[in-house]
């Protein structure tokens, strides 16, 4: 298994952060590659448009706020993985300074393993420098 754990730093309160990206459905707001996020199964679900076509469809499988994290797993997409799940994690670090960390375990699917793990690792750094355009790095 592929296995992927990316962090970023940001010069806001933990919980400015948690309120823009730990919605389930709050993708849009801040990942530039994410059109559109519709929840289905009373929430447990999401279905993403990306911005240059296509759909993947993710289950909710554990959100706590108090300790602001997600995991999530892919349920169909067009990414060349199989067996995905990730972690989004937003910790404070003190004096107003926040660590935002985006880990996930997968397959390759339909690619090498090098060749997915690059493609995993460019959504994560997309999503991180829009965060860090939006709140300062």
């Amino acid at each position: 298994m592929a296995k992927i754990n990316m962090k970023t730093n940001l010069n806001v309160a933990a919980d400015e952060v948690w309120k823009l990206i730990g919605g389930f459905n709050t993708l849009p707001d801040w990942h530039p590659a994410i059109k559109k996020s519709e929840l289905e199964e009373e929430g447990s679900m999401r279905r993403l448009s990306l911005t240059g076509g296509g759909t993947i469809v993710e289950k909710l499988e554990r959100l706590d706020d108090s300790e602001r994290v997600y995991t999530y797993s892919i349920i169909d997409s067009p990414l060349p993985v199989s067996n995905y799940t990730a972690t989004i994690r937003v910790k404070e670090d003190g004096e107003g300074k926040t660590t935002v960390e985006w880990s996930s375990e997968f397959e390759a699917k339909g690619a090498a393993e090098n060749e997915a793990m690059d493609v995993i690792a460019g959504i994560y750094q997309v999503g991180f420098d829009n965060l860090k355009k939006i709140f300062g790095g």
